[in-house]
């Protein structure tokens, strides 16, 4: 059961071919088999999990069930989840038990999705690999000597795995869509308010959206018609009506006008996903498909830009953790200042503390204006480059990251190389525009992912242009050797 999709086990659900109880025991079982090789789960809830999935079964007997009721999912572990570890990758939320659900758990749970677990991530989102993660780093399936990818690398490799058939993942600077490339799998940051981030806890976040990991696109459009929706307890959520983001799957792309950011194909990219790239183009033309270039003149800022806002923001963000009120408190501290910071020296991690002290740094009286202001001009100045070019197209193709998976250990020590593995989805972030990533093929055995970007509130257009490339490939469809 685990090589079917979410799309085709929530039939195999209806049509009775199988229950919700066996599907969950089943990957329960892989996990238990399989999760020691990558790392990918923090926790698993299998005793929640199996209650869960008997409450859809009689859902589903009284004609109760919703599209997705008795598919197991799995949550990444920056989401809230009620009576379950909640750690962030890190020693500081080490023994953290959330007294509730945040909205996007509350809204799986409410469809009857039984969570097998909370997946492994880079400590507080930071990160490109999910090497910081206080519980060691999460191995790529396909090549368990190199990186999943970050920060959600957890979510990605449990899909890639089919130790789960869907997860959850949030993404700052790309931290969905390059795990997603990295891993072989689908993934999609929505437009920044549609997803609820009340109850996930917050990294930067003016920047931070929650989203859906899959094998494929249609997929991942059945788990965001779960998770999208206004929520009036974030004050960041947007009011808009309820959408179906099925909708545009079957919407032929003949006649799209997709358009190449010269700035996205130039030197930095690797041979292979470069080729890889472009047999994508190919693909899409073939399909009927017009292709444009247009040009992002501010994108190269937007790495520089990111690294003085996000960690601006998570200055703020993590200042809550100070071992007064809840997570990691040092021993016998000597009095309140020793407390604050013994307990976040000793509970935070370097990159975590890097982007604090850089944050702090660039919110400074004397830096402000410098920095943070200046970054925040940027910031302008590249979401009206997007603005201009989809006056001229409908969707912006692309690498989702400028090579494969690099090995375990290659970037640690270099975090400025750590950074540029994020180098063509950062914009996106800083404009707020919803973008995914899709598999479109290998280079030397590794995955490689092509990125789609979308106006404000395309999701649906987005889903359905990558949804017409995976009818005619199979790279969605594949797994990593000894996951089959």
């Amino acid at each position: 059961m685990h090589e079917k999709s979410i799309a085709e086990l929530a039939t195999a659900l209806k049509d009775g071919e199988v229950s919700s109880v066996e599907l969950t025991a089943h990957y329960l079982r892989r996990i238990e088999t399989l999760d020691d090789a990558i790392n990918a789960y923090v926790t698993v809830t299998g005793e929640q999990a199996m209650e869960a999935a008997k409450a859809a079964d009689e859902a589903r007997a009284q004609g109760n069930a919703g599209p997705l009721t008795g598919v197991p999912i799995a949550h990444k572990d920056i989401f809230c989840t009620e009576g379950t570890r909640t750690s962030c990758g890190s020693k500081m939320l080490d023994n953290f038990i959330a007294p509730y659900d945040a909205t996007v758990v509350a809204r799986f749970k409410a469809a009857g999705c039984p969570i097998l677990g909370k997946t492994n991530m880079d400590e507080f989102a930071m990160g490109s690999s999910n090497e910081t993660s206080y519980y060691g780093p999460v191995k790529n399936p396909w090549d368990t000597e190199r990186v999943p990818g970050g920060s959600s690398g957890g979510s990605a490799a449990v899909v890639a795995g089919r130790l789960a058939p869907g997860a959850t993942g949030t993404d700052t600077g790309g931290s969905i869509r390059q795990p997603a490339a990295l891993n072989g799998v689908t993934g999609i940051k929505p437009t920044y308010g549609r997803v609820s981030r009340w109850g996930m806890i917050a990294f930067a976040s003016s920047l931070d959206q929650g989203g859906p990991m899959a094998r494929t696109a249609e997929d991942c459009a059945l788990m965001l018609n779960v998770m999208a929706g206004f929520d009036q307890r974030d004050s960041t959520s947007i009011q808009r009506p309820d959408e179906d983001f099925t909708k545009r799957l079957n919407t032929p792309v003949k006649g799209l006008r997709i358009g190449l950011p010269k700035q996205f194909f130039g030197e930095g990219m690797d041979a292979g996903v470069a080729r890889v790239v472009d047999e994508a183009i190919a693909h899409y033309k073939g399909l009927g498909a017009e292709f444009v270039e247009v040009d992002l003149p501010h994108s190269d800022l937007s790495v520089a830009a990111y690294y003085v806002v996000a960690p601006a923001e998570c200055s703020s963000n993590l200042a809550r953790f100070d071992g007064v009120r809840y997570g990691y408190r040092c021993e016998d501290p000597k009095d309140l200042l020793d407390l604050y910071m013994r307990s976040r020296g000793e509970g935070f991690g370097p990159e975590v503390k890097r982007r604090i002290m850089v944050g702090t740094y660039a919110l400074s009286a004397g830096y402000f204006d410098a920095y943070y202001l200046k970054a925040q001009k940027i910031r302008r100045l590249i979401a009206e480059d997007f603005a201009t070019a989809f006056k001229d197209v409908d969707v912006i193709l692309g690498p989702t990251a400028p090579s494969t998976a690099f090995r375990l250990g290659e970037k640690t020590d270099d975090p400025v190389t750590m950074y540029l593995s994020d180098t063509y989805t950062i914009a996106v972030n800083l404009a707020g525009l919803p973008a995914m990533s899709l598999p479109a093929g290998f280079s030397d055995g590794l995955p490689v992912g092509l990125q789609l970007i979308g106006n404000y509130f395309e999701e649906a257009r987005l889903l359905g242009v990558a949804h017409q490339y995976q009818l005619g490939t199979e790279w969605c469809r594949m797994a990593p050797g000894g996951f089959e």
